[in-house]
């Protein structure tokens, strides 16, 4: 992957003759240099997605003018959904955890290591086990207990800290609590969990006995954003692993924090650098 700044555009549209001439055309035209780009027909729904990134200072102008000047003359004619980033900003990501360490720790050491290039405003948890590990960081933690009682005011204060924090993504890395549907709602394509199944098999809880129950051969996990269905958002990526018959439910779960952590990874990035165009339930990924 190359180093230098370059703006990244995400678009979809109804599909139809020309529209990637007329993208290319309109960064030519300004001098924009094309470092990487990726198209994608759909003709089950004739929808049509493009990722572009376009070395910044190729241009003549600024990000705000680039984007004005986008949506005058291709995105209002095209009638498309799009976005244009700069990767000079690093995106703020909001970490929710529960008891389970492993994904939390696995992305705390992307961050330190650079590997992942974002900022970690805060972690919300509704334990405390984690705060001195997450503050040894130099990271903030909030504690935000949930109970039957307190469920919607806790919701409240989770979307009023990840308000605070400015976060661009909050990433559920194993929160076992259903997020109210109004959060859901607020932060569309915005929250993303991973879930220790290769879904739809065995939404819901403890997937690895529901699956040892089902004699299953392959283990997996799937990177999806939050809706208020459970469990049913759209699929950003999965993977798995070969089990037998004497892997016991705790044998999975072990194997199973391995495929947690890479996929949560994976998914998370594609989503930062704008990979993932969502349609419908489904998502178009440029990896």
């Amino acid at each position: 992957m190359h180093h230098d700044r370059f703006y990244t555009l995400s678009a979809s549209c109804p599909d139809r003759v020309g529209i990637t001439a007329r993208v290319s055309g309109f960064i030519a035209q300004n001098d924009g240099w094309i470092v990487e780009s990726s198209f994608h027909a759909d003709a089950a729904t004739n929808r049509y997605f493009m990722r572009i990134e376009i070395k910044a200072d190729s241009l003549p102008f600024q990000l705000a003018e680039l984007r004005e000047r986008f949506r005058r003359e291709v995105a209002e004619p095209l009638a498309m959904s799009w976005q244009i980033n700069d990767s000079a900003i690093r995106k703020r990501v909001v970490v929710l955890v529960s008891k389970q360490e492993h994904c939390l720790y696995d992305l705390l050491a992307r961050w330190q290591a650079r590997e992942l290039d974002i900022e970690i405003p805060c972690v919300i948890s509704n334990h405390d086990n984690f705060k001195s590990f997450v503050e040894w960081h130099g990271i903030p933690f909030h504690h935000v207990p949930v109970t039957a009682a307190s469920k919607t005011a806790a919701y409240a204060e989770i979307q009023r800290v990840f308000d605070d924090a400015r976060g661009d993504t909050m990433v559920l890395a194993r929160y076992m609590q259903i997020l109210s549907p109004d959060l859901c709602a607020a932060l569309s394509g915005r929250i993303i969990n991973i879930h220790h199944s290769f879904l739809p098999s065995f939404a819901g809880a403890k997937p690895y006995h529901q699956a040892y129950a089902r004699g299953v051969k392959l283990i997996g996990a799937t990177c999806h954003y939050v809706t208020s269905e459970l469990d049913a958002g759209p699929i950003i990526e999965q993977d798995v692993i070969r089990i037998d018959h004497s892997d016991s439910p705790d044998d999975m779960l072990r194997y199973g924090k391995d495929i947690e952590k890479t996929v949560l990874a994976r998914g998370l990035r594609y989503h930062l650098e704008d990979r993932v165009l969502m349609h419908g339930n489904k998502t178009v990924v440029f990896r």
